[in-house]
């Protein structure tokens, strides 16, 4: 079932940038749809699972992992003059 179109308050619309012009509401099919009344631009969310995307080749997932893992010993050494 339908539901009313309500106002959002404090929406600002994507395309116009107008505020407080911004409708939501649910069709039949069950998606969400907001529409802006100023320019009528309209966007609808379903709530169908979208399909898994692979994750982007980045430098940093896609790195061999052959850094130099070993303990080193840090030495401190005293600022000169104070002896």
């Amino acid at each position: 079932m339908a539901s009313p179109k309500r106002f959002i308050a404090g929406a600002v619309c994507p395309r116009c940038a107008e505020m407080d012009k911004i409708m939501m509401f649910t069709t039949d099919a069950g998606d969400q749809v907001r529409e802006c009344v100023a320019c009528g631009f309209t966007d609808a969310m379903s709530d169908a699972e979208k399909p898994a995307n692979p994750e982007l080749e980045t430098r940093v997932n896609q790195r061999s992992n052959e850094d130099d893992h070993t303990v080193k010993q840090v030495v401190f050494f005293k600022a000169g003059g104070d002896n």
